[in-house]
């Protein structure tokens, strides 16, 4: 039987995903590549993969998505990797710097600094130009909050701004998979989130972040109701910001 092709994000926010998949029987129904999250969603729309941890935002441009897990990457308030970081006050940003490794994360920038922060900005991509501020998401986060003047913590914003949590990652099929590889891939994820405090103990030392706090505490792994209606609104409003 043709291995299933899998892509996931690397940063450490899936390694809880990672562990379950390869500690559970469904590692040898799949082929699983690590990657950063536009490379994620870029091999699932190219169907170069047959399941993707992708960002959200991806979503639309997948030909037949079908979000397969009852999992993901999500936050309930401030989730401590995904920032907008500046040396001014956000009422003074006149320039950002996008992060070319999430169409979500810049999206919901985008989003919040027009529609909560009420601020009218113009966005780089050029990593070289300088901006008053920029988008950084994942493990190149950590760290860095007291390089700046200003952290705003996206998770924490957008449930200022909406009352919701806020789902950044999704597991997403590409095309119908059988179901009862379906049922191990999420008893395999399910797995890995069940056993965070080991995965713990297996991560290297980092500086600028407690593991322990951020792996159990800000995120948040489970793809509620409340998460598939903040996606819904999200996904809206991206229309609302890129006209």
């Amino acid at each position: 039987m043709n291995k299933i092709k899998v892509s996931s994000v690397s940063y450490t926010n899936s390694k809880p995903f990672i562990y379950g998949l390869q500690h559970s029987s469904v590692s040898e129904q799949i082929d699983l590549s690590l990657d950063n999250p536009a490379d994620c969603a870029q091999k699932l729309i190219e169907n170069k993969v047959d399941i993707g941890l992708i960002p959200v935002a991806a979503i639309p441009f997948v030909p037949n998505a079908q979000i397969i897990s009852s999992f993901c990457i999500g936050s309930v308030g401030a989730v401590n990797s995904v920032f907008i970081f500046s040396n001014l006050p956000v009422e003074e940003i006149k320039t950002v710097k996008l992060d070319l490794q999430s169409r979500t994360s810049n999206n919901l920038a985008k989003i919040l600094l027009k529609k909560h922060f009420k601020v009218e900005v113009s966005f780089n991509t050029d990593q070289t130009a300088e901006t008053d501020a920029i988008v950084l998401i994942g493990d190149r986060t950590f760290g860095k909050k007291n390089d700046f003047n200003y952290a705003y913590d996206m998770g924490e914003e957008w449930m200022k701004f909406t009352g919701l949590p806020f789902m950044y990652a999704a597991w997403v099929a590409n095309k119908p998979l059988p179901a009862d590889f379906i049922r191990d891939f999420d008893a395999a994820l399910a797995k890995g989130i069940a056993n965070i405090t080991t995965v713990i103990e297996g991560l290297p030392f980092t500086t600028g972040i407690d593991m322990k706090d951020y792996l159990l505490h800000k995120l948040n792994f489970e793809l509620t109701a409340d998460k598939l209606k903040a996606k819904e609104l999200f996904l809206s409003l991206i229309n609302e910001v890129n006209v």
